[in-house]
């Protein structure tokens, strides 16, 4: 997400609550609209799929008390893309670009007052741009990684632990994540180690920028760890076990917390996300929470009614009551034995009868068949429907 974005995009708005709503307020409305617009129930409908994202985005900052405060203080700072000054600022509002605070640019003019300082150290703890407070750096959040697993139907439904292999940045193990190859960096003199450097916009407040000489570190390697190049971050890779929860489904979107690349100087780990991909399955299908199967019957199961034994995913085999005079196609329902819902219970498995019509038939069936014909020769299945075609 971009920082324009996140301040210039309505959350409130896209969840279809109030700016003082509580927080099960959010979290009904939010699932409210995810259900009614979540791919599994909107096959190819590209609209909804880019609704949910939004609306998964919007519940991702206000369903975070932290990160909805934090988006409340930047809306109160910039309404529609115009600045409000401060009390006491002559002239009202004034609208400049966005892109101004983030580097490049040229700055809108408005009236003088209201910010004496620096707009850095607030957009630093919104997006990890390493704010200064007291002339020394803050710890920076790690990056988040996104990683792919395809899970087996059985495995998707029951849950799995899968290991991942990922590659991020941390710090250099050549130079400890000095970026000095002797680990003495020295403190840059251009921004004194707090990796900032102020430019004025011309209407009495003050803007940060990284500083250019040291990147944003803060510190300036004499000599250049030849791994890094001074970076003091290097490539690597691990391998982690990661949990996936039962119940997923194909291309769900799983967020860990904290299992991302390293934070530099002390800050948190970043987030990792995990795509589900689910093979098919050569018996069992899915429909929701619940799991779905087709089961031939005879033509006099179907007919006369009888019991039907049915297999289940990873259990013993279900016997169902069959009706007499059941209709090709009639589904049938045994609870209890889907899929795994985020609450631990079980969908159903949704069983289907397929009446099936045997290709070769023996002496004492064939003469069971014409005798049956023969009985039932006065009925005709089809009268009705010629009887409706004619009063259309």
């Amino acid at each position: 997400m971009s920082t324009k974005d996140f301040i210039e995009k309505d959350y409130y708005k896209v969840l279809g609550v109030p700016k003082d709503a509580t927080e099960a307020e959010i979290k009904k409305a939010y699932r409210k609209l995810a259900r009614e617009n979540h791919p599994d129930a909107n096959k190819g409908n590209v609209k909804a799929e880019e609704r949910f994202k939004e609306i998964s985005e919007a519940n991702d900052v206000l369903g975070d008390p932290k990160k909805r405060k934090e988006y409340d203080e930047a809306r109160a700072l910039f309404g529609n893309g115009g600045f409000r000054p401060g009390p006491g600022a002559g002239g009202g509002s004034f609208n400049f670009d966005l892109g101004d605070l983030f580097g490049g640019g040229t700055q809108g003019q408005g009236a003088g007052g209201g910010f004496g300082g620096g707009l850095g150290d607030v957009f630093g703890g919104l997006f990890n741009r390493g704010g200064t407070t007291g002339g020394r750096t803050h710890p920076r959040r790690g990056q988040d990684i996104e990683s792919e697993v395809t899970l087996s139907f059985t495995e998707a439904i029951e849950g799995a632990t899968v290991p991942l292999r990922m590659s991020s940045q941390s710090p250099c193990k050549a130079c400890s994540g000095t970026g000095d190859a002797n680990g003495t960096p020295r403190v840059c003199p251009t921004c004194v180690g707090t990796g900032q450097v102020a430019r004025g916009s011309g209407g009495g407040f003050s803007l940060t920028d990284p500083c250019p000489d040291c990147k944003g570190r803060g510190l300036i390697a004499e000599n250049p760890c030849e791994v890094c190049k001074g970076s003091g971050r290097a490539k690597s890779s691990r391998t982690m076990q990661v949990r996936i929860p039962a119940g997923v489904s194909d291309g769900q979107r799983i967020r860990l917390r904290g299992k991302g690349a390293p934070g530099e100087r002390g800050g948190p780990a970043g987030d990792l996300y995990v795509v589900v991909h689910v093979d098919a399955h050569p018996v069992f299908g899915r429909k929701g929470d619940n799991l779905t199967v087709t089961v031939p019957v005879t033509f006099t199961e179907a007919a006369l009614g009888g019991e039907v034994r049915v297999p289940t995913l990873g259990g013993p085999a279900v016997t169902l009551k069959l009706p007499a005079g059941t209709p090709n196609g009639r589904t049938m329902r045994a609870r209890g034995k889907g899929a795994v819902r985020k609450d631990g219970t079980r969908g159903d498995l949704l069983v289907t009868v397929e009446v099936s019509v045997p290709k070769d038939l023996t002496g004492k069936a064939r003469d069971a068949l014409e005798a049956y014909r023969e009985a039932t020769s006065d009925e005709d299945p089809r009268a009705e429907l010629f009887e409706a075609a004619k009063g259309a």
